[in-house]
């Protein structure tokens, strides 16, 4: 499969998700997806994983409001009538897979090419250039920010604001990681545009090796995975 047939049954997929109105729908979806994702083996666990770990907290909170708190679903208010927790629960499920159906399509599509860098995947993308060398840039940040992040925990542990297990002081400077995180990544981010980046000729040599790749055209593996996922966006859509 090639990066640009991966990105077409992504979008198709994620489509399919957002007109599906109902779980039935978002199941069948959901069934692509997992078929997509089988071809890494044993990875699927782990992608599975990985997007149920980033659904739950907001399904938990969504709980607790809709379910716990207001006990309707937002249609049932809109149209002025009393509702059921039962219906709220129902909303919340659905925005709740919905959103699982996204996050793992889109880690299914990384397990798919985890034998390339994500250089090689941008190189092979029909884009233009200027997305292209966009991507690689912000993809180039991304352990800076890991970086950032660590260098700014160390530094309020040991300034003894924050400490390394679960406490009250966590909760109460929380907010303060997060601007000492902000400040570290801006400050990284324009030291490399403005001295880095330049000094190193970066911007010229991302031009040179992306113009030397040709982009990858659309095989009948992507072709035949696209009208799968279109197949599933379209039974969901004649679910609504």
């Amino acid at each position: 499969m090639t990066p640009n047939g991966a990105i077409v049954f992504g979008l198709l997929v994620i489509t399919g998700a957002t007109i599906a109105r109902d779980l039935p729908g978002l199941a069948v979806v959901l069934a692509v997806a997992v078929v997509f994702a089988l071809g890494s083996g044993k990875r699927v666990v782990a992608a599975l994983g990985w997007s149920a770990a980033i659904v739950l907290p907001l399904a938990a909170f969504m709980t607790l409001v809709w379910v716990g708190i207001v006990g309707r679903a937002p249609a049932e208010i809109a149209s002025g009538i009393e509702g059921s927790r039962a219906n709220a629960a129902a909303y919340v499920a659905v925005i709740a897979l919905r959103l699982f159906v996204i996050a793992f399509v889109i880690q299914a599509i990384f397990l798919r090419f985890r034998g390339s860098t994500p250089f090689q995947f941008v190189r092979q993308v029909s884009a233009p250039a200027v997305a292209k060398k966009l991507i690689v840039l912000t993809l180039s940040l991304i352990e800076t920010i890991l970086h950032a992040v660590d260098r700014a925990r160390i530094a309020l542990i040991a300034a003894g604001l924050i400490t390394r297990r679960p406490s009250w002081s966590n909760l109460r400077n929380g907010w303060l990681l997060v601007q000492t995180v902000w400040l570290t990544v801006v400050t990284i981010a324009i030291g490399r545009a403005r001295d880095k980046w330049p000094i190193e000729n970066t911007l010229s040599l991302i031009d040179g090796a992306l113009t030397d790749a040709a982009p990858r055209r659309l095989t009948v593996i992507d072709g035949a995975w696209s009208l799968l996922a279109l197949a599933g966006a379209g039974i969901a859509w004649s679910m609504r």
